[in-house]
């Protein structure tokens, strides 16, 4: 079975401190879903049209639990913490068995 990735750019973060309400709630979350973060902010070099900030890269053992965990009730409750300060490109890929 293929695994599933949560992967989120930020282009824009003008409110850094109002993602650590979001981190509170999500980082529970995305374990309760069986999530792993594999890359969450660290050194990033970009290529062509690539964003240099913030990447949080995740890994599900299967895409649906990474569907499942993003649909989660508890999850939605971290996106609704994010504040508008914060610019993000969020997808769900299937890995490659």
């Amino acid at each position: 079975m293929a695994k599933g990735y949560w992967a989120s750019v930020y282009p824009a973060v003008s409110a850094p401190e109002g993602l650590t309400a979001y981190e509170k709630l999500a980082g529970p979350a995305v374990r309760a879903g069986g999530g792993r973060v594999l890359s969450r902010g660290g050194r990033v070099v970009a290529h062509e049209a690539g964003i240099t900030q913030r990447v949080v890269l995740i890994e599900f053992d299967s895409f649906e639990q990474a569907v499942a965990a993003y649909e989660s009730e508890a999850y939605q409750k971290a996106l609704v913490a994010l504040p508008d300060g914060v610019e993000r490109d969020f997808r769900i890929v299937e890995g490659i068995d």
